[in-house]
């Protein structure tokens, strides 16, 4: 039996804009499969695109933390590509079961250990001869950031410039959905990400700052001005080893008041053990 179609792992926000996306271009992706530990996320979306956009997908639960469960049901989908929008926590084992079942794989995030708030894709890149051996492709970070970002520093790179020099990538969120207090994705990676120490890279060396130690209000096109705090981003990572002349990069996002007030609070709570 020949592979056709997409598998997609993971049920959650990013899950359901991926999944929508690829429905609207099911004619390249002729079948769609969505699994996840909590198959009814899966039919609440499948619902939604069979009303919205007239396509029928099929559902699938699978323990994304377990490559033997996962072997099975890539084995039984049969897809060309497996879409990784699950947890960061499971990217390898879902890396692990694609190179065992010989299929392409795409994540939008990189690695992170579930009992340490750090992400790197050392152990990502380190698959790199396992994809090879297997004789099939690992596209890692194709979000928007990172994904976007690197798109547009490679095209500035080959298009526009002999060298880059530095790079700043400003992160804006322009929306507000009324709440005093919510993330744009996962609420733990979040807070992970925001709560973490900051990185940039300067001639040649890391230099880490404390948790949001260096704002600067940006005036963003349409948006205004912006607070903007900066913070290690994965696409730095790679960035720096492909950007010709590079001598500094860094990167920012945008929070308010309101949004830093809270996170604080949280952290406090937790500080002082309660749950």
């Amino acid at each position: 039996m020949s592979k056709k179609g997409i598998l997609i792992i993971g049920a959650g926000g990013v899950s359901r804009v991926a999944t929508v996306k690829c429905a609207m271009n099911i004619d390249t992706f002729e079948k769609i499969t969505l699994a996840s530990r909590t198959v009814s996320k899966c039919e609440s979306i499948a619902a939604d695109i069979l009303k919205n956009q007239g396509v029928q997908i099929d559902v699938a639960s699978v323990d994304a933390d377990s490559v033997d469960e996962l072997v099975k049901l890539i084995e039984k989908v049969n897809p060309k590509l497996v879409l990784n929008v699950a947890l960061p926590y499971q990217d390898l084992t879902i890396m692990d079961a694609c190179t065992k079942c010989k299929v392409d794989y795409v994540d939008t995030a990189n690695y992170e250990h579930p009992d340490e708030a750090k992400f790197e894709y050392k152990l990502q890149w380190a698959r790199d001869n396992q994809f090879k051996d297997a004789g099939i492709m690992a596209l890692l970070g194709s979000g928007f950031d990172p994904g976007v970002t690197g798109v547009f520093c490679a095209y500035a790179q080959q298009n526009l410039f002999d060298e880059i020099h530095t790079i700043d990538i400003m992160d804006c969120n322009a929306g507000d959905h009324g709440y005093k207090f919510a993330t744009n994705f996962n609420p733990e990676i979040n807070l992970r990400e925001v709560s973490a120490n900051g990185r940039y890279w300067e001639n040649g060396q890391w230099i880490e700052t404390t948790p949001l130690e260096i704002r600067v209000d940006h005036d963003y096109p349409e948006v205004g001005v912006k607070p903007s705090y900066l913070l290690y981003h994965e696409e730095l990572e790679s960035l720096v080893k492909n950007i010709k002349g590079l001598k500094r990069i860094r990167f920012f996002m945008t929070f308010g008041d309101a949004y830093i007030q809270h996170m604080n609070c949280l952290q406090n709570v937790g500080m002082l053990g309660i749950e």
